[in-house]
């Protein structure tokens, strides 16, 4: 029978027969996406940090209503009454900061038209949010606003009252410029800030037009009630010629089409992945989360008059031909975003990765952080793992390898002379030494654990490649320099300094010092090349399952003296109810699925179900921390497939459980099906209930190890998991049945 799904306002088609599962509609999928979620977030704590981001799946430019100030990074705010304008944003996280931002506000008799005086009441019950379309209604001046995007525009449908002063405000703030207004034609041309340059064409004469700094006010002839203005706006970083052509995505076409055709975009890049459950809020938190994969990295270039890609270098200023994308921290996506991406949408990280060429022939190393060029913040030389994980699961393909070897091999021994994220920070003393040293610079533990790793995947990068033993000897050696900061005193990480004295202070609760964002109890398991050597190290897999599940234990104590007060995300950590395990954060997200390696794979099952009930939610609080760029999304979408990427370039996924009732994945020219069965094959109706995992078939043969390959997968076919309450505790346990590890490999 058909029953109707009330979602956000929305009625949305799906079908549930008796005693089945509901299966989203393939033509409604974005309704199931909610930009609300994760925007009820502070400085102090976040619940994602995240605006409502309107835009195409990887769209050049987003689209937000703006809650804020103009200069502040928490510019929505769920909990805030006002709304400012609608901005075009390319923020990838409020630390980081917007860029080629610019904010338009409609009005009526508008006194003050800076950001803070033209701001209007409004009402979330009037407010509709979708990736491709918004809508609220501004109080003060009963105007309603609607907007959708294409890639590189968008347009505006403002419904006015009956007025003679219906204005619209242009706030190219942040150092911006007005550069002209034609009110015989209704355009409007400009820049915001980092040269982004925009185009407006308003379907309505201007009565009056004036700049006044970088505002311009616009007031329209006198509007009947309900009567309709359209503003059709496009920018480009290129230059203003570049906006001018964009501008043909909405030019000759109503609002309705490109509300439409956006609803037809995400459709089908959210339709890669068809799912069946009985929770409506799993299928609106899955499909959040595959919407927020797929807004960064963005597009950083236009499509020009020919056809062609083209981009203004954000390294050297200069137009040059091809693509280029920007707004992403590879220390957040390398380890679950792009994995995701190389799995799901190859074809996406193969224009990734030509624009990763790009960068590096335009401005001499691979980002580590990009907004859209270079940006300190972070640590790790995690290109590395972005470019190998690419080309090692087929999502990149040979034209860019000989350019990147060169690429990886250059970030990997030297240092950025400016930006410390840039490179490897103290790699002089790295390799000397076989670790960072305490004494040189900080967070000297969590580099040299990630150096280490990155060094893995330049070896298996090189591999590939065929390179001669002679280049690849140094990085099979210093992938293994883990050890040197693993401290067998205490069983952890440890902070060393040069002389090779230990942190003589070591608190495995202190965050920051040696470690970024994050303690000792967090980073240990960043070994993810090496799992079973880790394992040997702590004395063997009773003492690893016993030291994992102690995070889980341990009261969330912390030492925050580093920091010299509590960051938002100790506090995260404190308030989530899971001991030490700090969700919020990026560097323990893997730590769940360790016990695959440790012969204790049940307790994966049963941590990857906690996180996934207990801290994501489909509401205006719904993430646990910073959601990152599509990283703590990607997260989820992995766990509710039942499988994760601990370690990338391997080409293996260590296995969960499923938490949907199936999952069906586009693959290229194949499809391949997940499916959660109770013992009578019947589908799995609540994963609370069953959350363990009793057998895994694929294609029908039995799979008795606790990871598949990506090899596997591809050929497509069923991958069928058999649920049931209680754990198995004999599947799975032998070393035989532990995913990739390198001191494991066979010589």
């Amino acid at each position: 029978m058909k029953t109707k799904l009330t979602l956000v306002g929305l009625f949305v088609s799906s079908l549930v027969l008796a005693g089945a599962p509901m299966r989203p509609d393939k033509d409604n999928l974005v309704d199931f996406a909610l930009p609300i979620v994760g925007t009820d977030s502070a400085f102090e704590l976040s619940n994602g940090n995240l605006y409502p981001a309107i835009s195409l799946p990887w769209g050049a430019h987003t689209w937000s209503p703006q809650t804020a100030g103009n200069d502040t990074g928490w510019f929505y705010v769920y909990g805030h009454h006002k709304i400012h304008g609608f901005r075009q944003t390319h923020q990838p996280s409020p630390w980081i900061g917007d860029y080629g931002q610019f904010s338009m506000m409609p009005g009526v008799d508008i006194k003050n038209p800076t950001d803070g005086g033209r701001a209007s009441w409004f009402s979330h019950k009037t407010e509709t949010a979708k990736p491709h379309y918004y809508s609220v209604y501004l109080a003060d001046y009963d105007v309603t606003v609607e907007l959708a995007p294409t890639c590189d525009a968008a347009i505006l449908r403002l419904t006015y009252p009956e007025t003679d002063k219906a204005d619209f405000v242009v706030d190219a703030f942040g150092g911006g410029s007005i550069t002209s207004i034609d009110e015989k034609k209704g355009v409007v041309e400009g820049w915001g800030r980092n040269r982004n340059f925009f185009v407006m064409a308003v379907d309505h004469p201007f009565v009056s037009a004036r700049v006044e700094g970088v505002l311009g006010i616009l007031r329209f002839p006198k509007l009947k009630k309900g009567e309709q203005v359209n503003v059709r706006v496009a920018s480009s970083f290129v230059s203003l010629d570049q906006a001018r052509v964009n501008l043909r995505q909405v030019q000759g076409k109503d609002f309705d089409a490109v509300a439409a055709a956006g609803r037809k975009a995400w459709n089908e890049a959210l339709g890669r992945v068809a799912i069946e459950t009985e929770d409506v809020d799993r299928a609106r938190m899955f499909y959040t989360c595959l919407y927020r994969a797929m807004l960064f990295p963005r597009r950083h270039f236009d499509t020009d008059a020919n056809g062609k890609p083209v981009h203004r270098s954000p390294h050297n200023n200069e137009v040059t031909a091809g693509r280029y994308y920007g707004g992403t921290g590879f220390w957040d996506t390398f380890r679950s975003l792009f994995p995701l991406l190389n799995c799901l949408y190859p074809e996406m990280n193969k224009e990734m990765t030509e624009g990763l060429t790009n960068c590096y022939k335009e401005g001499g190393w691979l980002p580590e952080w990009s907004a859209p060029g270079f940006r300190g913040c972070m640590i790790g030389n995690n290109s590395a793992s972005v470019v190998a994980d690419a080309f090692l699961t087929g999502a990149a393909k040979g034209e860019d390898a000989a350019t990147l070897w060169e690429a990886v091999v250059h970030g990997a021994n030297n240092s950025h002379p400016r930006i410390t994220s840039q490179g490897r920070a103290a790699v002089k003393e790295y390799i000397k030494y076989g670790y960072v040293p305490r004494d040189v610079i900080n967070e000297s533990t969590a580099r040299t654990l990630e150096y280490a790793y990155d060094d893995w995947c330049i070896l298996m990068f090189g591999r590939m490649l065929g390179r001669p033993a002679s280049e690849l000897d140094v990085y099979a050696r210093r992938c293994q320099n883990w050890r040197n900061v693993f401290n067998k005193d205490v069983g952890l990480a440890c902070g060393r300094k040069k002389d090779g004295t230990w942190d003589p202070k070591f608190n495995p609760y202190r965050w920051g010092g040696d470690f970024t964002e994050g303690n000792s109890l967090h980073y240990t398991w960043s070994v993810f090349h090496d799992i079973a050597g880790l394992i040997d190290a702590m004395g063997g897999a009773q003492a690893f399952n016993d030291r994992l599940d102690s995070v889980f234990s341990l009261p969330p104590v912390f030492d925050a003296t580093p920091y010299g007060g509590v960051i938002h995300e100790i506090r995260e950590m404190q308030i989530m109810g899971f001991g030490q395990y700090a969700h919020g954060n990026q560097p323990i997200q893997h730590m769940p699925y360790l016990y695959d390696w440790s012969g204790e794979p049940w307790k994966t099952q049963k941590w990857v179900n906690e996180i996934m009930r207990r801290l994501y939610h489909p509401t205006p609080d719904g993430y646990c921390g910073d959601e990152d760029n599509g990283q703590t999304s990607a997260w989820y979408v992995w766990g509710s497939l039942g499988m994760y990427p601990v370690c990338p370039g391997s080409g293996e996924y260590a296995l969960g459980a499923p938490q949907l009732a199936s999952a069906t994945l586009t693959l290229g020219p194949n499809k391949l099906t997940i499916k959660a069965v109770l013992a009578d094959g019947s589908p799995m109706k609540d994963v609370d209930a069953t959350p363990y995992v009793q057998r895994v078939t694929l294609n029908g043969q039995t799979v008795d190890r606790n990871y598949v390959t990506r090899a596997e997968l591809v050929k497509g076919g069923t991958l069928s998991f058999t649920m049931g309450p209680k754990p198995n505790l004999t599947r799975g346990t032998t070393a035989a049945a532990a995913p990739y590890s390198f001191s494991r490999e066979k010589k």
